[in-house]
């Protein structure tokens, strides 16, 4: 195997969901860097559908804020059909997820006062001192989402090879009309998910589980003649 593969191996290992952040703030330069290297990913067409919205400290902050109140106040409303349900190894793989994360914090089963706590940490963005906001044309439908994806993807990436923490989040898309009126992203645009980023809080007990992948077999479907 080259030395490129192992690398990228070594960066997959590394990028991890990371829930909770420090205030350190990240250079402008740096989410350059991070965006220039989402851009590369392929797209259909190569209609490149992913437009990028970051916020500064100051703005993530007020945005924090009224996501907030959005969550209290209105009913989710997302852009894109949310998942119907999860049914079989999809829901195994969410639920365990979700009880690592409350083991990792010290919230204990039947407790849904303080799962309740936790769960509202996604609208808190984490305490992350930066959120992006990933949009796609409206027109383009489930092939601009999954293009997105892609990108969505290599931010991650680009961001973890140059020491910075992400963590994708749908749940701030089921909010999509209160995030159109903060940033005035027009209709014709969804609202796909954000991704809240800065420096990892080493520290915190949120940060120090990992989630595990299906083994290759699990995935490969092999047809031989």
């Amino acid at each position: 195997m080259t030395d490129t593969y192992h690398a990228l191996d070594a960066l997959l290992q590394a990028r991890y969901s990371c829930r909770a952040f420090t205030d350190k703030p990240v250079e402008n330069a740096r989410i350059s860097q991070i965006v220039a290297a989402a851009r590369r990913v392929p797209s259909w067409c190569n209609a490149q559908p992913w437009q990028v919205i970051v916020t500064d400290p100051a703005t993530t902050d007020a945005f924090r804020a009224g996501l907030q109140n959005a969550v209290q106040t209105d009913a989710p409303a997302p852009d894109m059909p949310w998942p119907v349900k999860y049914d079989g190894v999809y829901a195994e793989r969410r639920r365990t997820c979700g009880w690592q994360l409350y083991d990792a914090v010290g919230v204990t089963k039947g407790d849904r006062a303080a799962s309740a706590r936790q769960m509202q940490q996604n609208f808190a963005l984490f305490s992350a001192p930066h959120v992006a906001i990933i949009t796609s044309e409206a027109d383009l439908g489930p092939y601009g989402a999954m293009d997105c994806g892609g990108f969505v993807t290599a931010f991650t990436l680009a961001a973890q090879s140059l020491g910075i923490a992400t963590i994708a989040q749908a749940a701030v898309a089921a909010y999509a009309p209160y995030v159109h009126r903060f940033f005035d992203i027009p209709k014709g645009r969804h609202i796909l998910c954000a991704i809240s980023f800065g420096y990892e809080d080493s520290k915190h007990p949120a940060n120090a589980f990992r989630t595990a992948r299906a083994d290759v077999d699990d995935i490969i479907d092999w047809r031989t003649t």
